[in-house]
């Protein structure tokens, strides 16, 4: 969910990982839509013919949610048929409940109540799995089929669908194909009306549909492509955000190939977002086109981002949540691994409102209760702002004012919510003036803003979605023309009012305190707090500081400086070269690693990891 409601479809030409991988493994890989039907054609002929096999061969075709998947079915139905072959197709979708049967099913987790959320966006998430969304007798008649198929001599039957690779079906079959896709990809597919909701014939109204996909089809679909990464039950992996020229990579290149990422210094491919609040920084440094403003910079979003990989001649994108599935244990670590159930647990963005034409709403997030009692969700939404461009008069605002009143302000915004009225949120909302550098924890519960006229590097918890409660957002419309939705009802339920002036200067805005220091160089903690669960850090130096990171990943975030490169101290072709504003992860597995500046200015590094003794952390 979160704002992935509409992405720039700009792909960031200048975000590609390119670790050295062992000889002849890009060989190995096979792009080309034509050339994968043509190499999945060719393995079952051989199957087929020279195995001398008294049933014939099943073939599944799972995928990510907007999968495409028939073009290489209808190639490989082709294919088979001039090899004089018999080929049976099946189409899964058949197995699911009907759409209505699936909205009755899922009305606890889609409620609707306009009191509470004025635009329907909430929900609760899913827990269950792909078999809990099948008709027993049409699955049933299904696998029933599949069996009945494969007794023939020399037959070649294809199962193709969402969820067909589920633990109840995978026994039937002698081979399984995954087709992955992108967040972003799988958002504009949506948008283009490319596929529906689970069980649906046709699309839901966008909105609708997204929501749904967010709290169920998302849900069950990564809930089964982890399982089957972690039981090694994929044959063969195709990375699918082109379907004109999808690429097909066998099982044990798949394993090598993130297997060697994931002990480089990695950038995830950002996703660039429009707002009405949105400003011009980062359009300038990137040079992105086609954007009227830029709001969000989903730098290191966990489930919305992708990770592009070059592999000989070929770039690889897949979703940076199935590098993890895959690979969580050496990107994290273990601890890191057990405590947050394989997800993970940091997000990074940037809030863009330099030259922009206001501020963002005033807001505040939920704690962990709230959030898995109301959403089912995996944990509460810190957050944290470290302030790294401004320009004139840039403020941020943080906490309730010494002499406010809260209650006053929550019954004017309430007032606002219904009959658009104006607020004078300053009388309510503490401001600090702001400056690069400047590191401010923001716990959920607590009221926050960032001003125009700066760039903010947002740093938040695990939580996946966006539980952003507006409680103010100056009358604007957004860019449909509708007034921005406001949730007083739920900002009521969260909002701290203790956190003043007074325990915000003393709690959340804390002076640099020295780690280590050395010649040329020093790391500070930029903030710290026993309500968030990762500790913030600003690391300075001229030529070069070394690091470590004892087993738990660290992220780097170029705030000042022209480039660097991040190089492991063991293995030196272990690096990344880091440019400005770039956020870089340094894996669990790196160990020792030292950052050289390249550039001819000092460096200034923000650095975030996870406090020592996080596996204990209740939040």
């Amino acid at each position: 969910m979160s704002f992935m409601f509409n992405p720039h479809p700009f792909d960031d030409p200048n975000v590609v990982n390119r670790p050295e991988l062992p000889a002849g493994i890009a060989d190995e890989i096979v792009p080309g839509t034509k050339e994968t039907a043509g190499y999945l054609a060719g393995m079952l002929v051989e199957k087929v013919r020279r195995e001398s096999r008294k049933n014939g061969f099943v073939l599944a075709m799972d995928g990510y949610i907007g999968a495409q998947w028939q073009q290489v079915v209808n190639l490989i139905t082709q294919e088979l048929k001039n090899k004089a072959l018999h080929v049976v197709c099946f189409d899964f979708s058949q197995s699911f409940k009907t759409s209505g049967e699936l909205d009755v099913m899922f009305a606890g987790n889609l409620d609707v109540d306009k009191g509470k959320d004025p635009v329907s966006l909430f929900g609760k998430l899913f827990k269950g799995n792909y078999e809990d969304l099948f008709d027993k007798q049409k699955a049933d008649a299904l696998r029933e089929n599949i069996v009945q198929s494969v007794e023939k001599e020399g037959v070649v039957v294809i199962v193709y669908g969402n969820g067909c690779a589920s633990s109840s079906f995978r026994a039937l079959y002698d081979c399984v194909v995954y087709f992955d896709v992108t967040p972003k990809r799988v958002i504009l597919r949506a948008r283009n009306g490319c596929f529906a909701n689970l069980g649906d014939r046709t699309a839901r109204p966008l909105k609708e549909m997204l929501r749904r996909c967010y709290y169920i089809d998302f849900e069950v679909a990564g809930r089964l492509r982890g399982e089957l990464l972690q039981q090694d039950a994929i044959d063969f992996y195709i990375a699918g955000d082109d379907p004109d020229r999808l690429i097909l990579i066998p099982r044990t290149t798949f394993h090598v190939l993130t297997g060697t990422l994931a002990t480089y210094p990695f950038r995830c491919k950002p996703v660039y977002l429009e707002g009405v609040w949105g400003g011009h920084y980062v359009i300038k440094q990137r040079g992105i086109t086609g954007m009227r403003n830029c709001a969000w910079v989903f730098d290191l979003i966990p489930l919305e981002v992708s990770i592009v990989i070059q592999a000989g001649a070929t770039l690889i994108e897949i979703p940076f949540f199935t590098f993890v599935q895959q690979q969580g244990e050496a990107i994290m670590g273990k601890e890191c691994m057990e405590k947050f159930g394989g997800y993970f647990p940091i997000r990074f963005n940037y809030d863009d409102t330099f030259h922009s034409s206001g501020n963002m709403s005033i807001q505040v997030h939920s704690g962990h209760d709230y959030n898995v009692s109301n959403y089912n969700e995996h944990g509460r939404q810190d957050e944290s702002y470290y302030v790294v461009a401004t320009g004139h008069e840039a403020k941020t605002y943080i906490g309730f004012n010494e002499d406010a009143d809260p209650e006053a302000f929550i019954a004017e915004a309430r007032k606002s919510e219904k009959e658009h009225t104006a607020i004078d949120y300053r009388k309510y909302v503490n401001h600090i003036e702001s400056r690069p550098g400047v590191q401010l924890m923001l716990p959920a519960g607590t009221i926050h803003a960032s001003g125009r006229n700066q760039l903010i590097l947002e740093i938040g918890s695990l939580t996946i979605g966006s539980y952003t409660y507006k409680m103010y957002d100056y009358l604007r419309a957004d860019f449909d023309g509708k007034p921005r939705p406001i949730h007083t009802w739920h900002g009521n339920n969260v909002l701290r009012r203790e956190r003043s002036t007074s325990w915000v200067n003393k709690n959340l805005i804390q002076a640099p305190r020295p780690v280590r220091k050395g010649d040329g160089w020093a790391e500070y903690i930029a903030g710290e707090h026993e309500l968030l669960y990762f500790s913030l850090r600003r690391l300075e130096f001229e030529r070069e500081m070394e690091d470590d990171t004892c087993g738990v990943f660290h992220v780097l975030s170029l705030v000042d400086g022209e480039k660097v490169l991040i190089q492991s101290t063991d293995h030196p072709e272990r690096c990344y070269i880091q440019h400005y504003l770039d956020v870089v992860v340094v894996p669990a597995s790196t160990g020792r690693y030292v950052i050289k500046n390249l550039g001819n200015q000092p460096v200034y590094m923000h650095k975030t990891l996870l406090k020592e003794g996080f596996a204990h952390d209740n939040g």
